[in-house]
């Protein structure tokens, strides 16, 4: 199965250009995609539907969107946007297989005066995959504090790893006369995580290193797929200034539960694609 993570600007490339046709372009081979910075109604890429516009580039994919943010919008007096707009802010999951649950869970935060700062989410998605039920998180964290990071990870981590006994989106569904959705073990959590490699609040997701026997997977504790397949190198970056782009820095991740790692097969960032300030981050991960 191929992975892909990208955040993708509200559309916005490297070049300043509203273009969603090479962001699909760039993720089309993927069987599952994770996407952040997902908008409708924002004033900066004239109100579009993005959610829309994406679904309509992968036909053949299932989907679903997490906005964490959603705001009124005051129609103008011209008729645009027209009236009942709202902005919505979030994180997409597209699938070739049927996405059979999902949540978006809102991550803490905390009131800013001079900077921005939007609600965040992780939205899962429980996907029916050939190999059998997996859980997929795409995620989006604070872009100016490691400290309200750090908070946002710990309750990622406890909401992720709580999954089987909270039962998930929905237990006891034969009220409603569906089944119950499963509840796979297994996870993989893709997303723009603003914090680099062996950053405070990196290792309070991942894990610290030990000084002898370096970073142990264990239960409970996400594994970063890059990093168990050495697939840093000096200078990687999934990251890079509009305005200058001698500024790189490695933002973007997946994680995989301990009951994955072995089936990793690559992992790389493909920092050929120009539709966005971050790069894609492509895992593979076998049968």
């Amino acid at each position: 199965m191929k992975f892909a993570s990208y955040n993708i600007q509200y559309g916005f490339g490297l070049d300043g250009i509203y273009d969603l046709d090479r962001i699909a372009a760039s993720v089309e081979d993927a069987d599952i995609i994770a996407l952040q910075e997902v908008t409708r109604g924002f004033a900066r890429n004239d109100y579009a539907d993005m959610v829309a516009d994406l679904a309509a580039h992968f036909t053949d994919h299932f989907w679903v969107y997490g906005p964490a943010c959603d705001l009124h919008v005051e129609a103008s007096s011209d008729g645009w946007p027209p009236r009942g707009t709202r902005f919505q802010f979030g994180n997409m999951v597209l699938s070739r297989w049927p996405i059979l649950s999902t949540r978006t869970l809102l991550l803490p935060r905390s009131r800013t005066i001079s900077k921005l700062n939007l609600q965040r989410g992780a939205t899962e998605a429980v996907i029916d995959t050939p190999g059998g039920a997996l859980r997929v998180y795409t995620v989006h964290l604070d872009h100016v504090s490691a400290d309200e990071r750090s908070q946002q990870l710990a309750y990622l981590r406890d909401r992720i790893n709580a999954f089987l006994p909270e039962g998930g989106s929905v237990t006891g569904a034969i009220e409603f006369d569906i089944s119950d959705p499963p509840l796979p073990e297994d996870y993989v959590v893709m997303g723009d995580f603003n914090m680099t490699p062996e950053s405070p609040e990196y290792c309070r997701f991942a894990g610290s290193k030990d000084g002898f026997y370096g970073r142990t997977t264990r239960i409970g504790t996400p594994v970063d797929a890059l990093a168990a397949l050495k697939a840093y190198e000096p200078g990687s970056y999934s990251w890079m200034d509009p305005k200058d782009h001698g500024k790189r820095m490695h933002l973007d991740y997946c994680f995989v539960s301990g009951g994955l790692e072995g089936r990793l097969k690559s992992a790389d960032i493909d920092t050929n694609s120009i539709g966005s300030d971050h790069f894609p981050l492509w895992v593979e991960i076998g049968d």
